[in-house]
């Protein structure tokens, strides 16, 4: 009896209720097939692509391609095809290479990688060699193709060309046959070379970017020191750039390597720290060693101290002397 009446209290549905059931479920059908019939629909359509911009960037590769084999063409037929002018903007960023006196006649493709030249200025130079052509001065370089101004003024002062008993069997830069027997060439340098422990400076100025104050810093740093042992010590002078001193460094020489030497076994404190290398540091530690230990025996000693490592002792050795 009871069943019968839950029954008809809550599965038995009046027409309104029956409607509303009806409703709900086309929504829900509606809601889960709509989007499907929208995207297949939408996938019916063809897909357009916009190629002309592919096109377009096909047809600069192959410009740019053309333009390379005519080049590569006409540089392998024509021994004239090396001289070339750049602007300035267009130099390259290169590392330099090893400097070195050399013949570019002879000169193998390792050596001018050595000297830091690009493989494709270098390819040029060698394609005009094996084609009978000969530098016979050191300007003639100049008309290489690929090879820039100051890449040839860095290199210029070492190019050494010996022509002495060739044939007029070849060709040069204005197809005119050489004269026989010619005398063995040289480059000059432009500047002098200046001996850094006797020049003033007067003789220091001569020299590529130094000027009256950085010539009056090397004298007096070369007093300070008593005389220099090495061309490098010229670097450390104050104030001097190191890119100043790679130019000038080819046209500094050292003929006398005498230094003034400083006795450690009577020196005092002032004397000892007045020097560059010394100072105050250095020199305390030595005055309170000897005291306490007595004279040295031998410069070699100062390595006793905990402050000298090998690379201060190497710099002051020259300088010391026990008496």
């Amino acid at each position: 009896m009871k069943w019968k009446e839950f029954a008809t209290d809550y599965l038995s549905f009046t027409k309104r209720d029956r409607i509303g059931i009806i409703v709900i479920l086309i929504i829900i059908l509606a809601i889960f097939f709509l989007p499907k019939a929208f995207s297949s629909s939408g996938n019916s359509r063809p897909t357009t692509t916009d190629t002309a911009w592919i096109t377009v960037m096909k047809k600069l590769e192959q410009k740019e391609t053309d333009n390379d084999q005519q080049y590569s063409k006409y540089n392998e037929g024509n021994s004239n095809s090396y001289q070339y002018d750049r602007p300035a903007s267009n130099y390259y960023n290169k590392p330099k290479g090893e400097l070195f006196y050399f013949d570019p006649n002879t000169l193998s493709a390792e050596g001018w990688q050595k000297l830091g030249l690009r493989d494709k200025t270098i390819g040029t130079i060698q394609n005009y060699l094996n084609k009978g052509g000969k530098f016979r001065k050191p300007e003639d370089l100049q008309r290489i193709y690929g090879l820039f101004p100051n890449e040839f003024e860095r290199i210029a002062p070492y190019i050494k060309i010996e022509l002495s008993g060739e044939k007029n069997n070849y060709k040069d830069f204005t197809d005119k046959p050489p004269t026989e027997n010619l005398p063995v060439k040289t480059y000059t340098p432009r500047y002098s070379f200046v001996d850094i422990n006797s020049a003033d400076t007067t003789a220091l100025i001569a020299l590529p970017g130094i000027g009256s104050k950085l010539a009056m810093r090397i004298i007096a740093f070369r007093d300070k020191l008593g005389g220099f042992y090495s061309v490098t010590q010229i670097g450390e002078t104050f104030g001097l750039p190191d890119s100043t001193f790679q130019k000038i460094k080819q046209y500094l020489k050292l003929e006398n390597t005498s230094v003034r030497k400083i006795n450690i076994n009577k020196a005092t404190v002032d004397e000892l720290k007045a020097h560059p290398y010394i100072k105050y540091s250095l020199a305390n530690p030595i005055i309170a060693y000897r005291n306490e230990h007595g004279p040295f025996a031998k410069v070699e000693d100062v390595r006793k101290l905990m402050v000298v490592t090998d690379e201060i002792y190497n710099k002051i050795a020259p300088y010391l002397i026990v008496q």
